[in-house]
């Protein structure tokens, strides 16, 4: 294991189900009986923790510091540092298929069972992907103590289908490989050019939360944007009618924040749900955030879901 500083939080690097996962913590990096409450971020895909930093850091100082906010990244959707690998048992990543859509909700599994003692209540965070991964893992694990689950813009029903869906299919699914070629390219640029062609990008946003630029240049290794897209393309095949019977027996514990222009999941989707579910918390964005909020919003996000659990900082 590999520990390093980042600011507010804290980075370390772990092998779990033996392919390289990166866990980002706000708060102690362990945690202890006195811990009864331990936040939970599942990623969107990319699976990159370090865009969630801010998020997190303003999620764990609204709640007074006393619960500890942790993220995990998707296995293999993070740069290793120089002491480890991306795959500790290539055997066991493979058998597993832990890159894949199935292998990163076991992975999540496996992780929590070693790292989270048994009797800790959990409050998980989904972004996008990461809310279909919550609900397979309460269905997996119906044991797990999950107090809330807040589903932030959720993909978890028709991703081929929906606008964004439609353009990424074909690439994710038939022409992945082609991708291949630039991202390998990209990998060879110095540090510094990387950025600048990332602050590029990222131009056209004004509010644009600097902690993003560093992971974004992460993802231009080659091997982590090739395992997102490998995922990304299982997600287009796998991801297709939503699974209403864990839904039906979690609906208690369910907060779902449905996005007003979300291409990934059009406002359709939140009427359709609303009405198979009429007495679940189904909110519908009224501050025009976009699908992936931690480019700007990731503090403004953070002080909803504040308001949402306003029990829990009484």
């Amino acid at each position: 294991m590999a520990t390093y500083a980042r600011g507010g939080a804290q980075t370390e690097f772990v092998y779990c189900c033996g392919a390289l996962t990166e866990i980002l913590k706000c708060g102690p990096s362990r945690l202890v009986p006195q811990h009864k409450i331990l936040f939970l971020v599942i990623p969107g895909n990319p699976g990159v923790v370090g865009f969630y930093k801010t998020f997190m850091e303003r999620l764990y100082g609204l709640f007074e510091c006393r619960h500890p906010v942790w993220a995990i990244s998707h296995a293999g959707h993070c740069v290793p540092p120089d002491s480890m690998d991306m795959v500790q048992d290539a055997q066991q990543a493979a058998a597993s298929d832990v890159f894949g859509i199935s292998g990163q909700i076991d992975h999540k599994l496996a992780f929590l069972k070693k790292q989270v003692p048994t009797e800790t209540q959990l409050i998980m965070v989904g972004h996008s992907i990461g809310c279909y991964i919550i609900l397979e893992m309460m269905k997996r694990n119906p044991q797990l103590k999950v107090l809330k689950a807040i589903m932030l813009f959720p993909t978890i029903e028709r991703m081929a289908v929906t606008p964004q869906g439609k353009v990424m299919t074909p690439v994710l699914c038939q022409m992945r490989y082609l991708a291949y070629l630039p991202l390998f390219l990209l990998s060879l640029l110095p540090e510094t050019l990387k950025s600048s062609l990332i602050k590029l990008v990222f131009a056209g946003i004004p509010s644009l939360d600097q902690n993003v630029i560093k992971p974004t240049v992460g993802l231009l290794s080659g091997d982590c944007a090739a395992n997102a897209m490998y995922m990304g393309g299982q997600e287009m095949k796998r991801v297709l009618e939503r699974d209403n019977v864990t839904i039906r027996k979690n609906l208690d514990k369910l907060i779902f924040y449905y996005g007003a222009t979300d291409h990934w999941c059009p406002v359709q989707f939140y009427h359709d749900i609303k009405h198979d579910f009429p007495a679940g918390d189904f909110k519908l964005c009224t501050e025009h955030l976009r699908h992936a909020f931690v480019l700007d919003s990731g503090s403004k996000v953070a002080e909803m879901i504040a308001e949402w659990l306003i029990e829990l900082r009484a």
